[in-house]
């Protein structure tokens, strides 16, 4: 029975060896837009870091917040160009972003730009797992004169969970990270250390806490958050629904 685990080891390894992962060579900059106007382009830099040739597919998507929670949907305002790319290894990649509607930009316009590492598929059909990754990037299209992001929160107990919300009455996104809620009481409720998300201009978006977590209702909570320009403080009672 001894004699048989060196051989039983042996085999472990050749199928984890088999099954070990294949690095990913994508890498994309800037990971995040923002276009003034009358501005309607802007350029983003593909790099392969592999030893060998890949290829990357560019999708562009309207993204919008509604009823709190995002929403992705197909568009032809603003494109990509060229939708795919093909990157010889250790080289870079120019893409082209363009709005190409001529209307006024007369309010803020917010899209997601997705660039997927496409699988090779001449690669040896073997028990590999081929990493590839996905770059999702917030691309903003600003008017001149738009107002900065004003913030005003809210905190509901609803159907067992317990939902933290922020509506931005400004123009300008809120990056958010790190937040917080803390009760009279001294109990600290965290959604996380890193991003938590993005509240769009004239948006609302909620999140829901991790867990089971609950607060008194009518108690007041205080909110924290790391922003875009900095810590970020505020307070809102807690609402039953």
């Amino acid at each position: 029975m001894r004699a048989c685990v060196p051989a039983v080891l042996a085999a472990a390894f050749l199928l984890l060896a088999s099954t070990a992962p294949r690095a990913a060579s994508l890498e994309v900059a800037p990971v995040i837009v923002e276009i003034r106007a009358p501005g309607a382009t802007a350029t983003l830099k593909l790099r392969n870091e592999g030893t060998g040739p890949l290829s990357a597919q560019i999708r562009v998507y309207r993204w919008t917040q509604v009823n709190g929670e995002e929403k992705l949907e197909p568009t032809d305002d603003v494109v990509a160009s060229p939708p795919i790319a093909n990157l010889a290894a250790k080289t870079d990649y120019i893409v082209r972003l363009v709005r190409l509607s001529k209307q006024p930009l007369d309010a803020p316009e917010t899209y997601r730009l997705l660039v997927d590492e496409l699988p090779d598929p001449s690669a040896p059909k073997d028990r590999a797992v081929t990493l590839v990754l996905r770059y999702s990037i917030p691309v903003f299209f600003y008017p001149n004169g738009a107002a900065d992001a004003k913030l005003a929160w809210s905190v509901e107990q609803r159907r067992g969970k317990l939902f933290v919300a922020a509506t931005n009455s400004g123009d300008r996104h809120v990056r958010l990270a790190a937040l917080k809620l803390n009760d009279a009481g001294g109990k600290t409720l965290s959604f996380g250390n890193g991003l938590t998300g993005y509240v769009l201009g004239r948006s609302t978006m909620r999140w829901a806490a991790p867990g089971n977590a609950k607060l008194a209702a009518g108690s007041t909570i205080a909110i924290s958050a790391q922003g875009d320009q900095g810590p970020i403080n505020a307070s809102s009672s807690v609402q039953a629904k």
